[in-house]
């Protein structure tokens, strides 16, 4: 016992300074690739802030797609390890299925910038953005529904294994069932993140996108492996908490933004607060989405009592903490969601 608390001890330690020169190493690519650190004072452009929002979503959402996939595999164990085979198989099938639905949409925006103007776009897929960001971040949505999702496909698992117990299934169903599973698992995933990721892709570009991507890719690989392979108990709760403060300020950062956009193609007013512009200098709004103007301001305002007040209706009307639901999947050997 006391030697797997050191492995665990010692994996993380690795885990975090690889993490961290990962981020090194992509800000020298980017200063690298921009000619020198990317100047924050020219208009909409913020590669470093979105690079690190996006490494932040995408690990966010594959901490998701593990607690579901660590659920699944849970009991199988011993003999029925071999089930834990096609439940991979699905995942990483859902994996090239989110980059080829990435391409399609990437297409998608593509053609409709040749018949709509460049603004409209923008304020049309940041909005888009935002709305999938608020649905990620929604507390009590996920206390409901992340409760549902596993036990549904822990329902699905157990009918499978059963039916293949009792000789009703073939074999071939049981593989190509647990299979769906896995793919189910993390394409949802995969799909909610690439709806969010056009609005980067239209305004900086494939390769910051890309970056942020294999950021987040490789702290989700991190986690993957000390739960699947190092099977280490990890506090997925507390890092679900985390990384949701971290996306809250994220969504600040993109209702902000969105806003502006909104007020650029002329879709909303703009009513600027004078009082406010000795106090906010460019590199706020640049940085940080903050502005001087009645819209942006009440737009995160609104947004923020959206997350919180779902934060605290999680608490209330869902029985205990909005990410209780995490603390049910610790590692590949834990007991199974009953039905």
């Amino acid at each position: 016992m006391i030697k797997s608390k050191r492995e665990m001890k010692a994996a993380l330690r690795i885990g975090i300074i690889l993490a961290a020169l990962f981020v090194i190493a992509m800000l020298v690519w980017q200063g690298v690739t921009a000619h020198g650190m990317p100047d924050p004072r020219q208009p909409n452009t913020s590669p470093t802030v979105a690079f690190l929002d996006i490494g932040i979503l995408v690990f966010r959402e594959g901490l998701e797609c593990i607690l579901v996939l660590a659920a699944i595999t849970a009991s199988m164990t011993g003999a029925k390890r071999v089930h834990r085979q096609p439940v991979a198989l699905g995942a990483g099938v859902a994996l090239i299925a989110s980059v080829i639905t990435w391409m399609i949409a990437v297409r998608i925006v593509g053609s409709l910038s040749e018949n709509i103007s460049a603004l409209d776009l923008q304020a049309a897929t940041g909005l888009l953005a935002v709305i999938v960001l608020l649905v990620i971040m929604n507390w009590f949505f996920h206390k409901i529904y992340w409760g549902g999702w596993i036990r549904a496909h822990n329902r699905r698992r157990k009918t499978l294994l059963e039916n293949a117990r009792d000789a009703e299934i073939s074999q071939r169903r049981l593989w190509f069932g647990l299979l769906l599973l896995g793919f189910t698992s993390l394409y949802r995933e995969g799909f909610e993140v690439v709806l969010f990721l056009q609005s980067y892709h239209l305004r900086l570009g494939g390769g910051v996108v890309l970056k942020g991507t294999l950021l987040g890719l490789m702290l989700t690989a991190m986690v993957a492996v000390l739960t699947f392979v190092l099977q280490q108990r990890l506090p997925y709760r507390k890092m679900l908490i985390t990384t949701g403060i971290l996306l809250g300020v994220v969504l600040l950062v993109m209702v902000g933004e969105q806003a502006q956009e909104m007020q650029l193609a002329h879709w909303i007013s703009t009513t600027p607060i004078d009082s406010l512009k000795n106090y906010m200098p460019p590199w706020m709004g640049l940085w940080f989405a903050v502005f001087p103007t009645v819209e942006t301001l009440v737009a995160q305002l609104i947004a923020a009592v959206l997350v919180i007040g779902s934060y605290y209706a999680a608490r209330r009307f869902g029985g205990g903490s909005p990410a209780g639901t995490a603390s049910e999947a610790h590692a590949p050997e834990m007991a199974t969601i009953n039905a």
